[in-house]
């Protein structure tokens, strides 16, 4: 099978998510990925939008990271593209009305290649026409759209739904991301094995936002089974997430972001049972080195020699617990001094997607090296990908 490459349909306030986790998870997968948006070229960038529901009528907006673009939208050519992914947010009402973006949709359709599309991005598969007599789901308020489009609604019962329609993979929303990347990939040709393997987030208020969703969904998508766990906290709570981004200041700026929903309690996990650990990064670990109990799950990790994935800030755990020692590792480079206090060889992150492997630990410097970071945890659990795009688990 060639190379696999998907076209990413992007717009100012797009669900921050819904553009990023299908993003870096096709690219870790061996998928290549363009971003584009009417109006703007590469290098160019796009402000997100973070939508949750928080107990209003309606779902709450605020500012999400800003997400780079690394292709130009007036030279796009749907040739050289596989399929074609949509995310929802506020961008699909004004792309929708886009004359340019309907008739790439409609080659897109005509052509039957596969198109996945979240949330409000089924406005512009409404708009452009290629809904008629098709199943298709989305997010609850985009149902009257639908319906008068001719599309054959299929009724949400919970936000993770995803319906497959021949070559249209619709959802309603971020949470059926896992479910929803799988079937792209299978649309687009790749086999996706379920894995056994387990895998466990230590999560933190304030971690950053990307850093625990982005790879918690990439692996949930491959069929892994991932807990995320947090000190003090039982599954069904939440963690707030912070949006770490860089804005023309001397250093990030923080936003707040999603709130995070632990799948599991703290005190009842059974370290034994995982296979591999995953930290991110964002203020969280500052607070959980402090934590004799977080220090002992990671040491048990390490002492097993059980892949242990370490994102941004992450290390300062690392180091707190005495695992780093004889190590090579890379960090957020304001981390550097606790890797090298930490007895470590400081790898610098240049440029700061670099991600390396050392024994069992994988580290990254942040979030824009998620690919790479997704895909050396992948290889060190035995995730195999092949043919470009093949995803066995083994």
């Amino acid at each position: 099978m060639a190379p696999k490459k998907v076209l990413l349909l992007c717009g100012d306030y797009m669900e921050d998510y819904e553009a990023m986790v299908p993003f870096q998870a096709l690219q870790a997968y061996g998928v290549s990925v363009d971003a584009a948006c009417p109006g703007k070229k590469a290098g160019d960038s796009c402000r997100t939008a973070v939508h949750q529901g928080i107990g209003h009528q309606t779902y709450a907006e605020s500012r999400g990271h800003n997400f780079a673009l690394n292709a130009s939208f007036d030279e796009v050519n749907i040739n050289v593209y596989d399929g074609l992914v949509i995310p929802g947010g506020r961008a699909p009402e004004y792309l929708a009305m886009d004359e340019k973006v309907l008739d790439l949709v409609r080659k897109f359709s005509d052509a039957k290649k596969p198109i996945a599309s979240v949330c409000h991005g089924q406005l512009i598969l409404a708009a452009a026409g290629v809904v008629q007599n098709r199943k298709c789901t989305a997010y609850p308020a985009v149902k009257p759209v639908l319906v008068a489009a001719g599309a054959k609604w299929e009724e949400a019962d919970t936000m993770d739904k995803c319906t497959v329609d021949g070559n249209l993979v619709t959802a309603v929303a971020y949470d059926a991301h896992p479910e929803f990347i799988s079937l792209f990939v299978k649309a687009l040709g790749g086999s996706v094995t379920g894995s056994n393997k387990r895998i466990l987030f230590l999560c933190g208020d304030y971690m950053e936002d990307y850093e625990v969703m982005v790879p918690f969904q990439s692996l949930q998508a491959l069929g892994c089974h991932v807990d995320a766990v947090c000190p003090d906290k039982g599954a069904g709570e939440k963690c707030p997430t912070a949006i770490h981004d860089f804005e023309g200041d001397q250093t990030y700026s923080e936003k707040p972001g999603h709130d995070f929903a632990l799948t599991a309690s703290f005190d009842n996990v059974d370290a034994s049972s995982y296979d591999a650990l995953v930290i991110p990064g964002g203020r969280a670990p500052e607070y959980l080195a402090l934590n004799d109990k977080v220090i002992s799950l990671v040491k048990g990790f390490m002492d097993k020699a059980k892949p242990v994935a370490s994102i941004c800030h992450g290390q300062q755990i690392l180091s707190a617990a005495g695992v780093l020692q004889g190590r090579k590792c890379t960090a957020y480079p304001a981390v550097k001094l606790n890797v090298v206090l930490g007895g470590a060889t400081w790898l610098e992150p240049n440029p700061i997607d670099r991600c390396f492997t050392d024994g069992n630990l994988v580290t990254g410097a942040a979030w824009p090296g998620h690919p790479e970071f997704i895909s050396q945890l992948m290889a060190l659990l035995g995730i195999k990908k092949e043919l470009h795009l093949g995803i066995a688990c083994v």
